[in-house]
C-alpha cells in the first residue's frame, strides 16, 4: 500500500475546492486498495458549516456501500482533521486516516487534541500524519498567498480610484 500515491490523489481533490474559492483541502476513502469515493471543501458554496472535505467523502462513500459504518476503509486528507471530522470518522469506524499536512489552529489528531487516542471510546482508528506534508502545506500556502495578494490588489485600486 503507497499512502503517498493517495495522497497525490487528495491533492488533486483539494484543487478542485480551491477552483471554486474554498480552502483547498481533498480527501478520498479506499477500501481494499480502490478509490471508493473522493471529496473536497465546499462549506461557502453549499452554505453547510459540515462541508469538509472528509464529510463530503464520508457521505459518499456511505451512500455506495449503504452503511454508515465504513470497516475496512480508509480515510486520505491533505490536511490534519478538525473535532467534527475526527467524531465523524470514529462514528464510521474506519480502519485508518491519513493526513497531510498538519494543523496547528484546530487539528484533532495530536496538535490541539487527539481524538483517535481517547481510551474511553469503544472504536480506535490508526492515524497516520505527515504523508506529503510539505506538498498538501504548500498548497494551502499558496491559496492564502494568491488571496492576500487578490485583497492587497483590490485595495490599492479602490484607493487609487478614491484620488
Amino acid at each position: 500500500m503507497n499512502d503517498a500515491i493517495y495522497m497525490r490523489q487528495a491533492i488533486d481533490q483539494a484543487r478542485n475546492a480551491w477552483v471554486l474559492g474554498e480552502v483547498p483541502v481533498g480527501a478520498l476513502v479506499v477500501r481494499d486498495g480502490a478509490v471508493i469515493a473522493t471529496g473536497f471543501n465546499q462549506p461557502i458554496g453549499t452554505h453547510d458549516p459540515t462541508a469538509h472535505a472528509e464529510i463530503m467523502a464520508l457521505r459518499a462513500a456511505a451512500m455506495l456501500l449503504g452503511n454508515y459504518r465504513l470497516p475496512g476503509c480508509d480515510l486520505y486528507v491533505t490536511l490534519e482533521p478538525c473535532a467534527m471530522c475526527a467524531g465523524a470518522m470514529i462514528h464510521a469506524r474506519l480502519a485508518r486516516v491519513i493526513f497531510g499536512a498538519f494543523d496547528p489552529k484546530t487539528g484533532a489528531c495530536g496538535s490541539i487534541v487527539n481524538l483517535f487516542d481517547e481510551g474511553k471510546l469503544n472504536h480506535h482508528t490508526e492515524v497516520v500524519g505527515g504523508v506529503l506534508a510539505d506538498d498538501c502545506a504548500g498548497l494551502l500556502k499558496e491559496f492564502f498567498a494568491e488571496r492576500r495578494a487578490m485583497a492587497q490588489a483590490v485595495a490599492e485600486q479602490t484607493l487609487g480610484a478614491g484620488e
